[in-house]
């Protein structure tokens, strides 16, 4: 299967996108990790995208597209994919589908995790990270340290990251709002979006997306 996964900051795209793509066995394709990739191993792209960024400039979509196309050429690619954090505008899923098209293959879904605007904000203004490994997340109201602010694993300091804050959460929101949220309606019109209920624990929010997934294979 070819899905994009979408949807606001805090809605467990990241989670979700890595749980999906085990259980369908496609490759997981984060803008992030391509990014990182990229510059780490210093390919053109990469060099590319770091001048702009070294310059504090954002990266222009056809680098962005140019490093996802060649992730989607790769052989584990060939069945299928996840595409996470892209496209994020209207101009790189048009861009896409440019690109889709010289392969002759297409999109199976676009998935939807919607959740609340004020539960997204809590969500992550009540994120606690450990100073000592930033892989032990806790949450203040939700999982909660046994000590306010110490980490229960190795006793680290648990601190809110600036990006957590409750202004900048909203204002990530609100350039959700303007630039990514109209590929929804983009691609609404080509009939591939699957709205999935974000809310509820892990394994739900995945078990809801498998079985509409499932639905919306059998239905094509």
């Amino acid at each position: 299967m070819r899905i994009v996964l979408v949807g606001p900051p805090g809605a467990g795209k990241g989670t979700q996108a890595t749980r999906l793509a085990e259980k369908l066995r496609i490759p997981h394709i984060s803008t992030g990790d391509l990014f990182r990739a990229n510059i780490s191993q210093q390919t053109e792209l990469g060099k590319l995208a770091k001048s702009y960024m070294d310059a504090g400039n954002l990266v222009p979509d056809e680098v962005t597209i140019a490093m996802a196309k060649d992730r989607m050429e790769q052989p584990d690619a060939e069945n299928g994919f996840l595409l996470d954090g892209f496209p994020r505008n209207v101009s790189q899923a048009e861009a896409l589908d440019e690109v889709l098209e010289t392969e002759d293959v297409k999109l199976d879904a676009v998935l939807d995790l919607e959740a609340p605007e004020e539960e997204v904000v809590k969500r992550i203004a009540g994120r606690r990270v450990c100073r000592k490994d930033s892989s032990h997340v806790f949450h203040v109201t939700n999982s909660s340290p046994k000590k306010e602010g110490v980490c229960d694993v190795c006793g680290g300091e648990l601190y809110q990251r600036d990006d957590d804050s409750e202004e900048t959460v909203r204002k990530r929101l609100e350039v959700y709002h303007t630039q990514t949220e109209p590929i929804i309606d983009y691609y609404k019109t080509q009939g591939l979006v699957v709205t999935i209920n974000a809310m509820g624990p892990v394994d739900e929010v995945t078990g809801r997306a498998l079985e509409a997934l499932k639905r919306e294979s059998a239905e094509k």
